[in-house]
């Protein structure tokens, strides 16, 4: 057997210069990886989105919208076989471009009056809402003081017979 300055290696063993680990912070260590920070955002996103009330009066078409409704349905008679949707909104927002402000007043007007009737149906809207808010709970008069308040007028009246 050979022997190499008097020292007996190991087979199989690589030597170590110092036992010790280094004390060296894994850059990764807590991070989460991309599907997980996705995933995470995702969630937090849920959580702030509040959920809106069905009740609510939707808000109200600007003037092309409200032009868009009368232009798809005669495009509609003029091009029955074009089926596609983004067809149909690209041909009205062409038309829209090249239409004279004179053409587009009316949708402006009628615009105009939906806005009008949005905003009192939101003020009505928002009135009910509070009054349900204040609703549920007591008013500073309970129910028993309301109660005596009817026996005393029911008293009154017997006595005026």
């Amino acid at each position: 057997m050979k022997e190499s300055n008097g020292t007996k290696a190991a087979v199989g063993v690589p030597k170590r210069a110092n036992t010790k680990k280094a004390n060296v912070k894994d850059p990764n260590k807590g991070k989460l990886s991309v599907t997980d920070q996705r995933i995470k955002k995702r969630q937090a996103k849920k959580e702030r989105k509040a959920k809106k009330d069905p009740n609510q009066p939707k808000r109200p078409p600007s003037a092309f919208f409200v032009f868009l409704e009368d232009f798809r349905k005669s495009y509609k008679e003029n091009h029955p076989d074009v089926k596609g949707v983004s067809v149909i909104g690209k041909a009205g927002g062409d038309k829209w471009k090249h239409m004279t402000d004179a053409e587009k007043q009316p949708y402006v007007t009628k615009a105009l009056q939906r806005k009008a009737e949005y905003e009192k149906s939101l003020a009505a809207y928002k009135l009910k809402k509070n009054d349900e808010d204040a609703s549920p709970g007591e008013s500073e008069r309970s129910k028993s003081d309301m109660l005596e308040d009817d026996e005393e007028s029911g008293e009154e009246d017997e006595d005026d017979e």
